[in-house]
């Protein structure tokens, strides 16, 4: 699967997408749901919560294996997917619309700069 162009990925495999209100929304790839199985449990970081990069901020588990998920960039989580709690398999569906995992409000305005777009995502950690 070809990742979206309109996002940023992290070599975790994480993805990001910058909204128009200067907010991110965060979830996991296709590679990483598909490398977990089917979600059966997904714990999401508490809207308020400040955030490093790189730090683990919510948890996908599946019936193989629960896996952390890393903050992208730093932030203030400001909304969470609460849709996930009854149904996790969404991430599994659609992990890039409607299994979106959090929102962030970026400590910076640079903050998406390192991260890496879908061709090096694809062509690297998602290969």
């Amino acid at each position: 699967m070809t990742s979206p162009a309109d996002r940023k990925y992290t070599e975790s495999h994480e993805w990001v997408r910058a909204n128009a209100d200067g907010t991110v929304t965060v979830g996991i790839t296709a590679h990483a749901q598909d490398a977990l199985g089917e979600l059966v449990y997904v714990e999401l970081p508490e809207p308020g919560r400040t955030l490093g990069a790189g730090e683990a901020c919510a948890v996908v588990e599946s019936t193989k294996a629960a896996s952390d998920v890393y903050a992208p960039i730093p932030g203030e989580v400001v909304a969470v997917n609460a849709g996930l709690g009854d149904a996790p398999q969404t991430v599994n569906s659609d992990p890039f619309e409607a299994g979106w995992l959090f929102t962030l409000k970026p400590a910076s305005a640079d903050a998406l700069a390192g991260l890496l777009s879908a061709e090096a995502y694809d062509n690297g950690p998602g290969a």
